[in-house]
């Protein structure tokens, strides 16, 4: 596969992960793990929607615990800023972290 040239996060989305991601980790841990099946669904779909645009097959991003769950939305994050599959991306993780609570 021929390499592509990466788009930076944007300072919004940027911004609003690691808000996600420090509120994550504030959680106490039943308030978290009652979080992970929407977590995992959000990262789900940035994959799917990176494989769409990617032209690739969809496969399920593999279920690694809790304590990885916020390194998956990151690296989801940026793989689908870099092919541009998440243009609601920044509003997809401002609601995200309102109902980390």
């Amino acid at each position: 596969m021929a390499p592509t040239a990466r788009l930076p996060v944007s300072r919004e989305v940027a911004a609003e992960l690691q808000r996600v991601v420090e509120r994550w980790h504030q959680l106490p841990l039943d308030q978290a793990l009652s979080h992970v099946d929407h977590i995992r669904a959000l990262v789900q779909s940035l994959a799917d929607r990176v494989a769409g645009a990617s032209g690739l097959a969809s496969s399920v991003v593999p279920d690694l615990g809790p304590a990885t769950l916020m390194d998956q939305l990151t690296v989801m994050v940026h793989d689908a800023t870099a092919v541009a599959a998440a243009p609601t991306l920044a509003e997809d993780l401002a609601r995200l972290r309102r109902e980390l609570r």
